[in-house]
């Protein structure tokens, strides 16, 4: 009898740990979930703005820190 308890209670700690573990594991997937469309975002962001960048280079576009001030 005493045996049996003894596997029960293991039994019942390893899938009360087992149950933490998979919400964890959920909530973790949720937040690389989310953290993959915030850098997709940035990324697309970036992109934007090379190009814009790359543009203003080819028009000839002076740079803003190359510029006098206007009251020099």
């Amino acid at each position: 009898m005493s045996n049996d308890k003894t596997t029960e209670a293991r039994l019942i700690d390893v899938e009360t740990h087992l149950a933490d573990m998979i919400r964890v594991n959920d909530d973790l997937s949720l937040i690389v979930a989310k953290q993959q469309k915030e850098l997709d975002r940035l990324g697309k962001l970036v992109q934007l703005l090379v190009q814009r960048e790359a543009e203003r280079e080819s028009d000839g576009g002076e740079y803003v820190a190359d510029q006098r001030p206007p009251h020099w």
